[in-house]
């Protein structure tokens, strides 16, 4: 593991709907649980047709949150390419051992609430 890493979040997709989900309309994704889990436990429950990959969709992922995205994604085999979900935020996965791996690069003095 890359020394730069920094454990951000775990997220579990999941066909039940959960208290206190949040939808975000681009992704066609409802999540909750991350800010009130004590480890980043953020769960996932994505509409038909969202455009997410099927991986992020269907297995586990761990987030990290790294300095330099480009920097962590270089060689890697990209499953969704770098973008910004949210301002101040900009995010990438890759596959790593069959499982999706995702990277966040964080401006906090635009991003207060990650």
């Amino acid at each position: 593991m890359h020394a730069d890493l920094k454990y951000h979040h775990l997220g579990i997709p999941t066909k039940e709907k959960r208290a206190g989900e949040t939808y975000l309309e681009e992704f066609k994704v409802y999540v909750s649980g991350y800010d009130t889990s004590p480890y980043k436990i953020e769960w996932m429950r994505f509409e038909e047709g969202a455009p997410t990959p099927e991986l992020v969709k269907t297995v586990p992922h761990v987030a990290f949150e790294v300095d330099d995205l480009n920097e962590a994604i270089k060689g890697k085999e990209i499953l969704v390419e770098p973008n910004s979900p949210s301002p101040g935020v900009m995010v990438a996965f890759i596959v790593d051992n069959g499982a999706p791996v995702e990277f966040l690069q964080i401006d906090r003095s635009i991003a207060k609430d990650f």
